[in-house]
């Protein structure tokens, strides 16, 4: 496909031409930036009905701009454009293999009739006592950016992929909608605090999500570790698993990521959901490892290793299984280049010809530019 070589092109040209970049300041309140990144996947499956062997790519590009009248107030955009979805289409798995927003996510989005503009709110913090920082933000949001957070699974730009390493996919963090913010620091703690009204889910109805993240920071000899719980639900616009009747979604997460030392980090990811409405996964449990490249004289590069395994809901799924592998290259602050490694297996119920569902490999290289 045309688009495809279009990616190919452009992924060399950042490889070996791209001096090192960075968020430009244009004045001392207006600064500009953002992400280009490109991927090629390809995937060699069995069990699947149709696109066993497909190699896809996808190009992904959220400019960003900032503006701070004020020391304690901002306004902030982000925009985002896509060549291509990658394996995202064809794939025949549940959870993404590339959770990014590709070309299908950027129109109409959330059914809102908008499309592109991605975020778009302002920021207030408040003076409070010594070792403690408030902060309200009011806009169009991304949910994701203050819940379910992780140092070493979260951004499927540098680091895993897969959505069941990058997020908790047993639940659902929205994006992309009105909604408010508090952001609380406290020594040691924070309080992340969302609500948002969302203006469609896939049962074409307007519904309000609200979430809670209480985490703790902690600092040992060994290095530092975040613990949090994440608490979301929605109001009652779900229909249930009947069919007949609305209901709404609750949901668990506990995340943690701990430094061992100067090579290695850990991290934890585990999940639960409640069954009244329609839900493919009642659970999920994650973890990995983070290796940094000090090890072997590599100090920004890092290895990452990863798996997933997600109980199925009262849907058709029984269960999900997720492995990932990359390395990640750095060649300044600014650009990366990662060669990824995935093996994705979901499990149906059994039904009268005895499908057990698709499982296989997929490959990916990715490369991304903070400009």
């Amino acid at each position: 496909m045309q688009y495809v070589k279009r990616i190919i092109l452009i992924v060399f040209f950042l490889m070996f031409f791209v001096p090192v970049a960075g968020a430009a300041a244009l004045s001392e309140r207006l600064s500009v930036g953002g992400i280009l990144a490109g991927a090629m996947q390809c995937q060699s499956l069995s069990g699947a009905a149709k696109e066993n062997n497909a190699c896809e790519g996808a190009l992904p590009v959220q400019p960003e701009i900032s503006f701070r009248p004020t020391r304690k107030d901002e306004l902030f955009a982000k925009v985002g454009l896509a060549a291509g979805n990658g394996l995202n289409r064809v794939s025949p798995f549940q959870i993404a293999s590339w959770a990014v927003d590709v070309s299908d996510d950027l129109t109409d989005i959330n059914g809102s009739g908008r499309s592109y503009l991605l975020t778009a709110w302002y920021r207030h913090e408040f003076s409070l006592a010594s070792g403690s920082r408030l902060g309200a933000i009011a806009g169009i949001i991304d949910a994701t950016e203050y819940l379910d957070n992780n140092a070493y699974a979260n951004d499927p730009y540098t680091q895993f992929m897969n959505a069941a390493l990058t997020f908790g996919p047993n639940t659902f963090v929205p994006s992309y909608d009105l909604g408010a913010v508090l952001d609380w620091d406290i020594a040691d703690w924070s309080i992340h605090a969302v609500v948002m009204d969302v203006s469609q889910n896939i049962d074409k109805n307007e519904y309000i999500f609200y979430g809670v993240q209480i985490g703790y920071r902690l600092k040992t000899a060994l290095g530092v570790g975040n613990y949090r719980l994440l608490l979301d639900g929605t109001s009652n616009d779900f229909l249930d698993v009947s069919g007949t009747r609305n209901t709404r979604h609750q949901f668990a997460i506990l995340s943690f990521d701990q430094a061992l030392g100067d090579t290695f980090g850990v991290f934890m990811r585990m999940g639960w959901q409640d069954e009244s409405p329609m839900i493919n996964y009642r659970s999920i449990y994650s973890g990995g490892v983070d290796i940094k490249g000090g090890a072997w004289g590599r100090h920004a590069d890092n290895i990452g290793l990863g798996y997933a395994y997600l109980d199925g809901g009262n849907q058709a799924l029984q269960r999900t299984q997720v492995a990932e592998a990359y390395y990640r290259f750095v060649f300044n602050s600014a650009f990366s280049m990662t060669a990824d490694a995935q093996y994705m297996q979901d499990i149906l119920r059994q039904d009268s010809n005895g499908e057990g569902g698709p499982e296989g490999f997929l490959f990916s290289v990715r490369a991304a530019l903070f400009f």
